[in-house]
């Protein structure tokens, strides 16, 4: 492999990774369905790993949906999509008019639509306000999927619509569902025509936040910096590198500290609008790597001259400080992964997964120039004894021979 060679692959890592987690996170236009059933508009909801599809016509006020709801593992588990009537998101559970599913062990799924009355309820079956037809549910591969078709009184654009899932009894009875965040916050008014959503005051914005901490983070401290590293360990062992190694390792090491800087921050933000949600190795962590960071970036301007006798000692803490910051960076995105999961579920494995997968391929190009460059300056070394010892031995035959 040549050194443009590998620079080209440096570069093109860090350009399309970014491209590679953001993209991965949008699934419902990749969903499809058995009969070449296609609906108009989908939308990945914010919670919960679920998407719905649905198409609508206005004037006669039909409603096709497929509510689709990822991650149930068991069949001991019900899941629900509602209307609230009310048009109202506080709260959007009283008064709403659901679709439930309850996966079994043998057979087909069990579904009935439910008047929810009250906080307190247990789904149970009963009329709803609006006409359905076409109800049916499927689950496979740990997905239920809810079709229905609902009337809509006239003159509807939008509905306040609200997804669940819980646990059942052994007599599937539906439990009460879970009051975390990510169940808390599974409701939004969704515009029918437009496509377009809104959801309980601040869920939004703290949602978008928390993608864009997680990408922030993702592509600066967990595939910038260790790129960097790569950089400035292997393609400095060719010469006609030098001196561009070095402006692309400080380049990738300064764009990932100023980007993960603006990370942080965004973390730090969040932390405070999430009263009584924490973190705490998360964010110890966090605080640990931009401290480490932030001393890589003063040692940069105390770095002494190649023949200076401290530079020795500062090439040590500059390495030492430099895997420590990777090793941290590395783990805490995946602790980020796991604090993102514990709102919206499972969603965000797809942007694990993406990370796993470049992180996974950076690291077996180190492999391969770690092999690759001993294998050249084992063979420049080799070059450079038989050039001596010619020297050497011309010299001898002139009569200037060294000592023993």
């Amino acid at each position: 492999m040549s050194m443009a060679s590998m620079l080209r692959l440096a570069l093109a890592l860090c350009i399309l990774s970014s491209v590679v987690l953001t993209s991965s996170a949008q699934t419902c236009k990749n969903q499809t369905f058995s009969g070449n059933k296609v609906f108009t508009t989908c939308r990945d909801l914010p919670q919960l790993t679920a998407y719905l599809h649905w198409s609508y016509d206005q004037p006669s006020g039909k409603l096709d949906i497929a509510f689709i709801h990822r991650g149930i593992t068991s069949t001991n588990r019900w899941v629900a999509w509602a209307i609230n009537p009310s048009n109202t998101l506080e709260p959007a559970m009283v008064g709403a008019q659901a679709l439930v599913a309850i996966p079994q062990s043998s057979g087909s799924p069990k579904f009935y639509t439910s008047s929810i009355a009250d906080t307190g309820t247990q789904l149970t079956e009963g009329s709803i306000s609006y006409p359905v037809s076409g109800f049916s549910v499927t689950y496979q591969n740990n997905e239920v999927t809810i079709f229905a078709t609902l009337t809509l009184p006239n003159g509807t654009t939008s509905i306040v619509h609200v997804w669940q899932d819980g646990t059942t009894t052994s007599d599937s009875t539906p439990q009460e569902h879970s009051h975390e965040s990510s169940h808390a916050n599974s409701k939004e008014v969704l515009d029918l025509v437009s496509g377009t959503s809104q959801v309980a005051s601040g869920i939004g914005s703290r949602q978008r936040r928390r993608n864009t901490h997680g990408v922030l983070n993702a592509i600066s401290w967990g595939i910038l910096m260790p790129t960097g590293a790569v950089i400035a360990r292997y393609l400095k062992v060719f010469k006609s590198a030098d001196p561009a190694w070095f402006y692309l390792h400080i380049t990738c090491q300064v764009s990932a500290y100023i980007v993960g800087l603006s990370g942080f921050g965004t973390g730090l933000k969040l932390g405070s609008d999430s009263e009584g949600i924490e973190y705490d190795t998360h964010r110890a962590l966090a605080i640990v790597l931009v401290t480490f960071a932030t001393l890589q970036v003063f040692a940069l301007f105390l770095r002494p001259n190649k023949d200076h006798k401290l530079r020795f000692y500062w090439n040590i803490y500059h390495h030492l400080v430099g895997y420590a910051t990777i090793i941290i960076s590395i783990v805490n995105v995946f602790k980020g992964f796991e604090a993102l999961g514990d709102f919206v579920g499972d969603r965000y494995k797809n942007w694990k997964h993406a990370y796993i997968g470049i992180i996974g391929a950076l690291g077996g190009i180190a492999v391969f120039l770690e092999a690759y460059t001993w294998m050249v300056v084992l063979k420049r070394k080799q070059i450079e004894n038989k050039t001596s010892n010619g020297v050497n031995e011309a010299n001898g035959a002139n009569g200037y021979g060294s000592r023993p």
